[in-house]
């Protein structure tokens, strides 16, 4: 059985009651109590409407179920007092202080207004309006703030217009002070001007019966010209063929230049060449390169094979390595199938491994361990190693990174010892041990190769 709160009725036995919506700040609040008290109720206790939400997380339920369980809140009162018996849980001070009718003074109002929509105390209806106001006075101050930044903005873009106003007003006047100073002029130019026309007018009058009489005159010496001009096109088509002809004497003089240099050539070899004959020089057997000091074929060493010139992601580099003699490969499982097929599920990244390092283990001959990290496992994992590979979980609290360096440590100094990972923590470590680190991505191009 649910108790009452205490908080249904006001003075008088009248119960309380909210004449206006929920503020939507104290609703948020009143949601995520009603959330945060969900999880700890059976479905039976549950009101019918609510019960599909169950298994919800609380983040989901907030989203999904929010107006459900407001409505649940105010229409069902066993499941407010659960919930409230929920919330006096978690937070027993604040809910003390309003049923003492005394809320805390350093306490967010919404907090406070929507713990006591849920508890009811009394007086919990002036909480409400009270959280609501003061949400409403923060929105009211928040939008003066915004309007007096707005203002003060315009204000700056006005005195910004007003002094370009000024400096363009000032531009303007004396643009037109220059352009009335021209006008004066223009117009004094112009009385000149009509002035001049007058007697233009005159001397046109006299200049034309003198053009009749030098029109003639031009008329004979057009003629002239255009004689004159016939003749120097006739040059002009001389000197052009006197070029032209020039021209190719160049071109053939430089042909003749050249066979004398060739004929030099020719001479000189067939003197060299007879030369050679006469002193019956032996042939060279042999070079320069002879003589420079180096590893010959056949005489490289293990630690060598880290200093070929093949690039680090050549998967020639691994064939190397297991070549040598008595080779261990050490391959840190998860790290691989993560780089190379990330996506499938972890059962399966495993088998398509250890079936691959199997091939690889038959070719080559090398003893091969596959190390998985099983720090997270909550049983043994129930797995037939293929032929040829050895498959190795870390024990808890002990990581596949930590046991493939104890792996390493074990071996014997000088064996060569390949560990491929891409961890970089890794490959530092077990260089330092004396191992090769091959990355991931080689191997991942070598048994794709087959």
């Amino acid at each position: 059985m649910v108790e009452s709160t205490g908080g249904e009725a006001g003075e008088g036995g009248a119960a309380e009651v909210l004449d206006r919506p929920l503020p939507e700040g104290v609703r948020r609040r009143v949601v995520q109590i009603a959330s945060d008290g969900f999880g700890g109720l059976t479905v039976g206790e549950l009101p019918p409407q609510l019960r599909q939400y169950a298994r919800f997380t609380p983040t989901r339920r907030v989203k999904f179920a929010g107006n459900a369980m407001a409505a649940a809140l105010e229409g069902e009162p066993v499941f407010r007092q659960r919930i409230a018996e929920r919330l006096r849980d978690a937070q027993p001070e604040l809910a003390a202080a309003l049923e003492a009718g005394s809320p805390p003074p350093a306490a967010d109002p919404l907090d406070v207004a929507a713990a006591a929509y849920v508890l009811r105390p009394v007086g919990w209806v002036k909480l409400v309006a009270a959280a609501g106001e003061d949400a409403q006075r923060a929105d009211a101050e928040r939008a003066d703030d915004e309007t007096r930044a707005e203002l003060e903005r315009l204000r700056a873009e006005l005195a910004e217009a007003r002094t370009h106003t000024r400096t363009e007003t000032e531009r303007l006047r004396a643009e037109l002070d220059a352009a009335k100073r021209e006008a004066g002029s223009s117009e004094r130019k112009l009385r000149a001007a009509l002035s001049d026309v007058k007697r233009g007018e005159a001397a046109v009058r006299k200049a034309k019966a003198e053009t009749d009489a030098v029109r003639a005159e031009g008329q004979a010496q057009v003629s002239a010209a255009e004689s004159e001009t016939r003749r120097l096109k006739s040059r002009l088509g001389e000197a052009e063929s006197a070029l032209e002809s020039s021209r190719r004497a160049a071109r053939e003089g430089r042909s003749i230049e050249d066979m004398r240099v060739r004929l030099l050539l020719d001479t000189v070899l067939d003197a060299a060449q007879g030369l050679r004959r006469e002193l019956a020089l032996p042939p060279v057997s042999s070079r320069p390169a002879d003589s420079v000091d180096a590893v010959e074929p056949g005489r490289m060493t293990p630690k060598d094979i880290a200093a070929r010139a093949l690039h680090e992601h050549d998967p020639a580099i691994l064939d190397q390595l297991l070549a040598l003699p008595q080779a261990h490969l050490v391959v840190d499982g998860y790290n691989v199938t993560k780089t190379g097929y990330p996506t499938m599920p972890l059962e399966k990244q495993r088998l398509r491994l250890l079936g691959s390092l199997s091939q690889l283990a038959a070719q080559t001959g090398a003893e091969v361990t596959c190390v998985f990290d099983g720090a997270e496992l909550a049983a043994p994992v129930l797995l037939a190693p293929p032929r040829g590979v050895r498959v190795l979980f870390s024990k808890p609290g002990v990581t596949a990174d930590e046991l493939i360096r104890q792996l390493v440590r074990a071996e014997p100094s000088g064996r060569p010892v390949i560990v491929v990972s891409t961890d970089r923590e890794v490959a530092d470590g077990i260089a330092k041990a004396g191992a090769r680190p091959v990355a991931s991505v080689v191997l991942l191009k070598r048994l794709s190769h087959g």
